[in-house]
């Protein structure tokens, strides 16, 4: 036996249930990922300040950022944050000083990290991203979950 029927004035309820979708999706999901990026940020900032040279005014732990990665959200519409070391990526040339003030290029934190054929690995990067998953877990269920229910009472949900 069929059974068949429709509803009707369901168009406000699915109306906000696509707006909670969204505002999820982008802003509360944005927001709780970067508070879940930035408890690996702070591990790194850590580590890294043990390698830091006091003779210069450059500190790695001052370039670890936490940057919103708008190519995979482009390419595939899934949110994501990469977490890296800025202004680290070339060395400078033989002879030329780079900026030594704060914030100036730290372009050594990778032969730290990774070491060279004459120096052994002082790795500061990996070592604070492991014991730091269930923390930046935890963060991001709890701030989608606050986000999720500022959804609802926006919406004027339960």
């Amino acid at each position: 036996m069929d059974v068949s029927g429709q509803l009707q004035g369901l168009e406000g309820v699915l109306a906000n249930i696509q707006a909670i979708k969204y505002d999820m999706r982008r802003k509360t999901g944005r927001s709780a990922l970067r508070k879940a990026a930035n408890v690996f940020v702070k591990a790194i900032q850590q580590n890294a300040g043990a390698h830091d040279d006091p003779e210069t005014g450059r500190t790695i732990a001052k370039n670890v950022i936490a940057k919103w990665n708008g190519k995979l959200n482009k390419a595939t519409g899934d949110l994501g944050f990469r977490v890296g070391v800025t202004q680290g990526a070339v060395l400078p040339k033989k002879g030329e000083q780079p900026n030594e003030g704060a914030g100036g290029p730290t372009p050594h934190w990778r032969l730290l990290e990774f070491g060279t054929e004459k120096m052994a690995a002082k790795p500061f990067f990996v070592p604070a991203i492991n014991p730091n998953i269930e923390a930046a877990v935890a963060t991001f269920i709890a701030a989608y979950g606050q986000g999720l229910d500022r959804a609802i009472k926006r919406s004027g949900g339960a």
